[in-house]
């Protein structure tokens, strides 16, 4: 395959993913990137003409007929793909140089319970893959602090089984306040704070007070490792998608091994250092979480991304 870059696009079914990956493909694209699309869910109805399918190799429909239930018939989907591995390599042996994108299946239990994509997404790294792990979860479990606890359990359960680079994103975050208010701000679930804050909220839900002791060592847990934050990101907004591109990019390599990665760094201050929570956090709470008199200021921040982007693409249309 030889060195060849990518991210693998993991989350629990409806947090967007499909969605996600067309949307970075394109942005990517714009930004001058050969691009392909990856579809390793046998399940999904919606997948790009031009990319590279599962369903070449297994349908989930037929291995169903055997009388297996869906979610038994997509592990052994997996399996059967982790079985064939050499047919997965030699596709990707022919998009040489283009930037890889994985859309996988939504069941949770093939990255917290099965080694299968582990051992796949192994295969291929010894290949030259380069991949990280971005991992999607719905905004909307911000309004629902046991959702919120238990999305995030699922999400550390899957950074320790999967073993790669994984960035974390809040995807959908335009509807993060569609059931209401957040308890917190939005910093507290983008950076995972001190989970026991959001005890007493679950200690006030019908039915939970009895599990208080769990609850409080499932935060113990997130907290002692440390390891989970998020990125907000919504498909509608340039500048949230450049974001989770800047930090898959950094998590990846890409930016390591490429002029073009190098320059954008420098344009947008994000190759090396700290970043302001603004940067981050900035367009996501402005634009999806404000009053309805700020919406023409948020106008001009959508503008002022969108004559980067053009900037970034001309610069790389000249060095073509």
């Amino acid at each position: 395959m030889g060195t060849q870059f990518g991210q693998v696009v993991l989350g629990p079914p409806g947090s967007g993913k499909t969605t996600y990956c067309k949307a970075m493909a394109r942005l990517l694209q714009n930004l001058g990137r050969k691009v392909a699309v990856i579809n390793l869910d046998p399940a999904n109805d919606t997948v790009p003409s031009d990319a590279v399918d599962i369903q070449e190799l297994v349908q989930v429909e037929e291995v169903m007929a055997m009388q297996v239930g869906p979610n038994g018939a997509l592990v052994f989907c997996m399996e059967l793909l982790e079985a064939n591995i050499t047919w997965l390599i030699n596709k990707l042996k022919k998009l040489h140089k283009h930037y890889l994108i994985f859309d996988l299946p939504g069941q949770a239990e093939l990255y917290s319970h099965h080694t299968m994509v582990r051992s796949i997404l192994s295969a291929l790294e010894k290949e030259g893959a380069r991949l990280c792990a971005v991992n999607l979860v719905d905004s909307h479990y911000a309004n629902d602090p046991g959702k919120y606890v238990s999305a995030v359990m699922l999400t550390l359960s899957s950074m320790l089984m999967m073993e790669m680079p994984t960035v974390n994103i809040l995807s959908k975050v335009d509807a993060v306040e569609k059931y209401g208010a957040l308890d917190m701000g939005l910093d507290f679930y983008t950076e995972v704070m001190d989970l026991d804050y959001l005890l007493e909220y679950l200690g006030d839900a019908p039915g939970t007070r009895k599990y208080q002791k769990l609850n409080k060592a499932m935060a113990e847990v997130v907290t002692d490792y440390s390891l989970v934050s998020y990125i907000p990101v919504s498909v509608e907004s340039h500048s949230t998608l450049l974001n989770a591109m800047k930090a898959i990019d950094k998590a990846n390599g890409y930016i390591y091994g490429s002029g073009e990665e190098r320059n954008i760094q420098r344009l947008l201050s994000c190759a090396v250092g700290a970043e302001w929570e603004h940067d981050r956090l900035g367009v996501p709470r402005d634009t999806f979480m404000k009053e309805e008199d700020d919406e023409e200021d948020d106008g001009e921040n959508e503008d002022n991304v969108e004559e980067v982007l053009a900037m970034l693409a001309r610069q790389n249309q000249d060095k073509a």
